[in-house]
């Protein structure tokens, strides 16, 4: 086992040849044992027979051909062991060199499919797409370099407008091409060939439409300061279960993302810093459950943001010193099971946030040292079950001018 894990450790690194002793050190201590072992086996038997002749009645003389028969097949055996031994080196040194054949033959796939990627026309850049997606499939040592290349593509500057400086003519196919490619292989158990389990880099990339739906990302996935702008991103029914979901610093701005029915069951989904400015993203059905998903700092102009029908298990969302001006948060029949949903030192400018219809089971909303500057709060029809409503934390309480509260069956709070 231990053989096995470090030669696939050095076929990793690219080294294929096993480890062999050479020949001119071999071959003497092969002679040497050989003899060594043959002059032991004949005493042995020699005795063994002497012995056997001696106890017989009467006793005989030793027949010289027995000690001599017993060594020659005990030494036939052992040759035909080393004989094996040799045949298996040969064997190894072939899968050595048909290894190596195959490394140098993927790593030429890799050079041309590289080289068809940076080419001037967008028609053998789409083939370059395909090829290093065939070739992911192909080369699993190296799967996530090429998943990277392909996400790197992405990163790279592209501006969307025709009638503005930088456009590629057909750059937009290309790029749509790879994200579907992306999400081809990220269906389960559809895909021949998953790449889920792996991670996907997107910082900085620009998005004018592209359909993740039904995906499953369990690795690392990173959107970093991608930009939004313009068509429709879906990543409807998509599950996230890897360590990190990450959209800080993201901006979503005049098109629409949707994560309807998506599930997050990693640890962390950060949208912190994030700018919302006239787009709309929709969570209506996505399920939280566990993670702590993290709006701290985004800010909302003119957007909205759906949570209609989400359900929260056990989850903490914050809009801790979030910016919402003139945006809508909706929470609208949103379940919340053991979750904390905290606007800690948020700002409402002409904003509207509502709960209508939510059901809170053992779950908190934190409006702590909030600053409301007209807008409305609607609470119509929420229901609390061992829930409440905080509009103070840690000695700070949230403040109000000119906003409207609309309660359904809860009281009002002193001093709104």
């Amino acid at each position: 086992m231990a053989l096995s894990l470090r030669r696939k450790r050095e076929a990793l690194r690219g080294r294929y040849t096993p480890n062999l002793w050479p020949v001119w050190i071999v071959a003497p201590v092969a002679l040497i044992a050989a003899g060594a072992l043959g002059w032991v086996i004949y005493h042995y038997a020699y005795d063994h027979f002497a012995q056997a002749a001696a106890d017989q009645k009467p006793p005989k003389p030793v027949n010289i051909n027995d000690p001599l028969k017993a060594t020659v097949t005990a030494l036939t055996l052992i040759g035909a062991v080393l004989a094996g031994l040799y045949a298996y080196r040969k064997q190894l040194l072939a899968e050595g060199d048909a290894h190596r054949a195959d490394a140098s033959q993927l790593a030429e796939r890799y050079t041309t499919a590289a080289e068809q990627l940076g080419h001037d026309q967008a028609a053998v850049r789409l083939a370059g797409v395909y090829a290093l997606a065939r070739l992911a499939d192909d080369w699993a040592e190296q799967r996530q370099v090429c998943v990277d290349v392909l996400c790197a593509y992405l990163r790279m500057p592209y501006e969307p407008d025709p009638s503005l400086p930088g456009h590629k003519e057909g750059e937009r196919e290309v790029r749509h091409t790879i994200i579907q490619v992306i999400r081809d292989h990220l269906q389960e158990p559809e895909a021949a060939t998953a790449w889920s389990l792996h991670d996907f880099n997107f910082t900085d990339a620009v998005f004018d439409g592209g359909n993740f739906t039904t995906s499953h990302f369990r690795g690392r996935v990173t959107f970093r300061g991608a930009s939004f702008g313009g068509g429709t991103v879906s990543f409807n029914a998509a599950t996230f279960s890897g360590p990190n979901v990450t959209f800080s610093g993201a901006t979503f701005g005049g098109g629409t993302v949707l994560f309807s029915g998506a599930t997050f069951n990693g640890p962390t989904v950060l949208f912190d810093g994030a700018t919302f400015s006239g787009s709309n993203v929709r969570f209506e059905t996505a399920t939280f459950s566990g993670p702590t998903v993290y709006f701290v700092g985004a800010t909302f102009s003119g957007s909205t943001v759906f949570f209609v029908g989400a359900t929260f298990n056990r989850s903490t969302v914050h809009f801790n010193g979030a910016t919402l001006s003139g945006g809508t948060v909706l929470f609208s029949g949103a379940t919340s099971s053991g979750s904390t949903i905290i606007f800690n030192g948020a700002t409402f400018n002409g904003s509207t946030v509502r709960f209508n219809g939510a059901t809170f089971n053992g779950s908190t909303v934190h409006f702590g040292g909030a600053t409301f500057n007209s807008g409305t709060v609607h609470f119509n029809s929420t229901r609390l079950s061992g829930g409440t409503v905080s509009f103070g934390s840690g000695g700070t309480a949230a403040r109000f001018s000119g906003t409207t509260f609309e309660w359904g069956p809860l009281p009002v709070p002193a001093g709104a």
